[in-house]
């Protein structure tokens, strides 16, 4: 079974095996608003605009760790919590086709959760994702030009074409030999530490990652 993004509107239920096209090219990402401030280092060096898009550290996400290693220290010792992923939220990496059967959490929008793991798939082998959890996160590809990057981007309030679509964005084309995904394990994680930790990986308004 294969799914890819599609442009029309989608019904109200939503069940689909990840076994994604590796047709994607660009992805423009949503989400919820910045309501902190993180660090001035992070706020300036993260995001790359104009001539800058696609150039230095901050374009290419392969983990959370590996993300967060180019932040000073000063930058550690101020804002600890956000160089640690929050209790009930675990990241993984994992080549497609995935493997998960995600359903909307409403019609429209409002995320997706994993409704179930296809008998031998990737997701299942890795033995991590259970049914239940709920993506808030994941890798995409954006494209401008001759230049792209992969972000970690917030999909709390994605639809499931918005979902799919940034998950088939990750193709070998842009280098990318797996997709990054962050869930939410129900009843482990607080909700004010999952919308804090979001937060700093939501583009800004005046992000390229904002426009089309």
């Amino acid at each position: 079974m294969k799914a890819t993004a599609q442009p029309s509107m989608i019904a109200s239920t939503f069940l689909a095996v990840c076994l994604l096209s590796h047709e994607a090219a660009a992805f423009i990402g949503g989400g919820i608003q910045r309501q902190r401030a993180p660090s001035p280092s992070a706020l300036h060096s993260t995001w790359n605009n104009g001539n800058n898009y696609g150039k230095g550290e901050f374009t290419f996400y392969k983990s959370f760790d590996e993300w967060m290693k180019p932040f000073p220290a000063e930058d550690r010792e101020l804002y600890p919590d956000m160089f640690r992923i929050p209790d009930g939220i675990f990241e993984v990496r994992m080549a497609k086709p995935l493997g998960i059967v995600f359903e909307e959490m409403e019609a429209g929008g409002g995320g997706v959760y994993v409704a179930g793991l296809v008998e031998g798939g990737n997701a299942e082998a890795q033995g991590i994702i259970q049914e239940g959890d709920r993506l808030i996160g994941v890798t995409a590809i954006k494209v401008i030009g001759a230049k792209w990057e992969r972000r970690l981007l917030p999909c709390t309030a994605w639809d499931f074409d918005t979902v799919v679509g940034a998950i088939g964005s990750n193709d070998i084309k842009w280098g990318c030999d797996n997709v990054v995904l962050q869930f939410e394990r129900p009843g482990e994680a607080k909700e004010d530490e999952v919308k804090k930790h979001l937060e700093f990986f939501e583009p800004p308004f005046a992000s390229s990652w904002k426009r089309g």
